[in-house]
């Protein structure tokens, strides 16, 4: 049966909602794979892996082999094929997120207690499929993810402003005006519970595109100070946070955007993850730098402290 592409409402903050089912299947490990209409659950991006999907329950009323309160233990992006129908998962799926002949859902990993683990995995499968469900994201796991989130973004732009004079040659600029060595230099950004990881390769690409990492190891230290200082001063300020958005879709393009004291207008840039309402709701925000031996790999570790009982609306 041809399916929907998924209306997603984690870009607001919400974390519970109702839906129906629209499809489900077995996985691998005995768990189970659901699909709703509608979900406040963020997937993890196959294209982009840096957010880990939400976890949480989803609760089936009534009787029969769905009923009763499931644990959701991963969240997956999944896309159907035009040609067969078949639903694609993960690092399964032979396109980008977004291809217009594709459609697009979230797919809530279901763990199967030890009670249902004996029903044939395929007929609890279509148990499910017509029923409404009740879903419930971890609202304090996505709450860290994401102060995390954007604890990544606004290092990304203290980052960049610090940089920005070692730039010989001009190249793209982030919403702060200032050379955009985190997209430029980028080769994996990871969002954890507690931090976020980010890791640049310094090679010879980069300098050919103008930036200079001369003495880079000595000034580290004041580096890692000057973006420590600029990322306080964000998080004082509590400037609020938003996620722009066209439309409800999972492939509809968002966009991270916070009005930053510095910028005339609010700073934005593309972001499909979950965020806070404000940085009012970060405590404290601060990156640790390293370079590698050789100058080639710098690492940034960026651990954010929440706000005493923030948890996301």
């Amino acid at each position: 049966m041809p399916l929907s592409t998924t209306e997603v409402t984690f870009p607001s903050g919400a974390t519970t909602g109702r839906s129906a089912v629209v499809a489900a299947l077995p996985m691998p490990e005995g768990r189970l794979g659901v699909v709703t209409a509608a979900t406040p659950f963020h997937p993890l991006d196959h294209t982009w892996p840096d957010q880990p999907g939400d976890t949480g329950t989803l609760s089936v009323a009534g009787e029969g082999p769905a009923a009763g309160t499931w644990r959701v233990v991963d969240c997956l992006t999944a896309a159907q094929d035009p040609q067969t129908g078949e639903l694609r998962v993960g690092t399964d799926i032979p396109v980008r997120r977004g291809d217009e002949t594709w459609t697009w859902q979230v797919l809530h990993v279901l763990e199967v207690p030890a009670a249902k683990a004996a029903t044939d995995p395929s007929s609890l499968s279509d148990a499910f499929v017509g029923h409404e469900a009740e879903l419930s994201v971890d609202a304090g796991r996505r709450a860290a993810l994401s102060a995390a989130h954007t604890g990544c973004h606004l290092f990304a732009l203290a980052l960049n402003e610090a940089l920005a004079d070692r730039w010989r040659k001009e190249v793209r600029t982030d919403g702060l005006g200032n050379p955009d060595f985190d997209s430029l230099a980028m080769d994996t950004s990871r969002i954890g519970e507690e931090a976020s990881t980010d890791v640049y390769r310094i090679g010879k690409s980069l300098r050919k595109k103008g930036f200079t990492s001369d003495g880079l190891a000595d000034a580290l230290p004041a580096i890692t100070e000057t973006v420590n200082a600029r990322l306080a001063g964000w998080v004082a300020a509590g400037a609020p946070v938003r996620i722009d958005t066209p439309g409800p879709e999972l492939t509809a393009h968002r966009r991270w955007t916070c009005a930053l004291p510095e910028a005339g207008e609010p700073v934005s840039l593309s972001c499909g993850g979950t965020h806070p309402h404000s940085l009012g709701e970060l405590a404290a925000l601060r990156t640790e730098l390293t370079l590698s031996e050789d100058g080639t790999q710098l690492t940034a570790v960026t651990r954010p402290a929440l706000t005493a009982g923030t948890v996301p609306a």
